[in-house]
């Protein structure tokens, strides 16, 4: 993809301080209007620091505060969900759905269910969203959604009972061409299910407005495995570009999830060693590495209790599990942390440099700390952002959008090459970007690739 073209400045930047673009003001602008939001301001500083050579070379973007404007979110909607649970208790929980910017395309983000959301931690997901979306090439914007519900230890008819009162207020705002919500953080094919069909009855009709429905109902082959296999695919890219392989490598992966879970099995698949997972309650630690049948039993296990990885030490040979600790101690070739948000730190980047590891990628949304980032960076240690490594699950999601329009059905075999051949042109991009001599820059590489075409975009718009 073509760099945004560039104008002539009327005058050289330093001879026309008060034309030129200073990043310190815009960012003591959107403080100013964000105060308190750490997440969303973590998240535009990382994402600004890396255009401010492409915007200062060209006054369109200066004129226009194309940066600014992706800062502020099209509309934010808030709503009251009051549901009942099995006591017959009124209930009452806070949703959200911020529709951060659909200048190429419908509105395009998952919902996530759990005590920690909040509207800051909502809005660094929207505008994190709406770079990633834009990097797959697919017409998608970006957006996030969820409510501080907690559905630890509720009922499956409590969980139905608040996806229905959820998507009683939700319906309003949502739509094939307006805004396509799928899963995210407790959020799975068991609740997109109760949410879909409460859409569907509201409506009146049977469209693609949610993805990571279930195959029997508009969904499509690879959902499921697309974030973790798509991950491991843009890791596969990075060595390549830098003359390595994948295969023989070992791999620390944190988190027990989807994505943790199928990242791992696509390693697996393609030779390299697996030696971790993680949970809330520690690390499950095998030196010489997971079987695919071990992952299988992890994801039944998950499936069926969500029960902590320690109960795993009695079940595989070899395992230890350290409880409270994450992985990162352990040495590896390879680190990737596919858990949440701010989960690696810098203490732990520094334990991973000093073990040697090679690359890291992200599995997860912002899952490394500012200061973990810089660290990981100044080392020349391979990173990838989340927002290209681990746009697999969203490029799928597009895929399956494209499927419900057309009354298609999708196949696996040619769902997975496509997701492949996504994640390859999404480093392609990024290495166009971030090329600097032999070194890849792909933070930088990965946001400016983004920002290019939704400047693009809004440009041509105009005001």
């Amino acid at each position: 993809m073509p760099r945004i073209k560039k104008t002539k400045i009327d005058a050289p930047l330093e001879e026309n301080k008060e034309k030129a673009y200073n990043w310190s003001e815009v960012m003591d602008r959107i403080e100013s209007r964000n105060k308190g939001e750490d997440e969303f301001l973590q998240a535009v500083r990382e994402i600004g620091e890396t255009l401010t050579d492409v915007i200062e070379c060209d006054k369109r973007l200066q004129d226009a505060r194309i940066f600014e404007r992706l800062t502020v979110p099209d509309r934010i909607i808030t709503f009251r969900v009051c549901w009942e649970d099995d006591d017959g208790k009124v209930q009452i929980n806070q949703g959200w759905r911020v529709q951060n910017c659909g200048a190429i395309g419908p509105y395009k983000g998952g919902l996530r269910f759990h005590p920690s959301v909040n509207i800051s931690v909502l809005k660094f997901l929207a505008f994190e969203q709406t770079f990633k979306n834009a990097l797959t090439g697919l017409p998608m914007g970006g957006g996030k959604g969820g409510a501080d519900f907690d559905p630890s230890g509720r009922s499956n008819k409590e969980i139905m009972r608040f996806c229905q009162a959820f998507m009683d207020e939700l319906h309003r705002h949502i739509g094939p061409r307006t805004d396509v919500p799928a899963g995210d953080i407790n959020v799975g094919s068991r609740e997109i299910g109760y949410l879909y069909g409460r859409y569907q009855r509201l409506t009146n009709s049977f469209s693609g407005t949610l993805t990571g429905k279930g195959l029997s109902y508009g969904g499509s082959p690879v959902r499921v495995e697309a974030t973790g296999y798509g991950l491991i695919y843009f890791l596969s890219d990075m060595l390549d570009a830098h003359l390595d392989k994948i295969g023989g490598k070992t791999i620390l992966i944190s988190g027990a999830g989807n994505v943790a879970l199928h990242a791992a099995e696509k390693a697996i698949q393609l030779n390299a060693k697996v030696l971790t997972l993680s949970d809330s309650k520690g690390t499950l630690h095998i030196s010489t590495g997971f079987s695919a049948d071990q992952i299988d039993f992890v994801k039944e296990l998950k499936l069926r209790s969500g029960t902590s990885l320690e109960a795993c030490v009695e079940k595989f040979e070899g395992a230890k599990f350290s409880a409270g600790k994450a992985p990162w101690h352990i040495k590896a070739d390879i680190a990737l942390p596919c858990a949440t948000q701010n989960e690696l730190h810098e203490d732990h980047a520094k334990s991973l440099k000093q073990n040697g590891v090679i690359a890291v990628a992200e599995g997860a949304n912002m899952p490394c700390t500012a200061q973990a980032t810089k660290l990981i960076r100044e080392s020349k240690i391979l990173y990838a952002p989340g927002k290209a490594s681990n746009a697999g699950g969203v490029a799928l999601s597009g895929l399956e959008m494209s499927q419900n329009a057309a009354f298609g059905k999708g196949d696996f075999e040619a769902l997975d090459e496509k997701l492949k051949q996504i994640m390859g042109r999404i480093h392609d991009d990024c290495k166009t970007h971030g090329k600097n001599g032999k070194h890849i820059d792909y933070v930088k590489g990965a946001n400016q690739a983004a920002f290019s075409k939704l400047a693009d975009a809004l440009l041509a718009f105009g005001i």
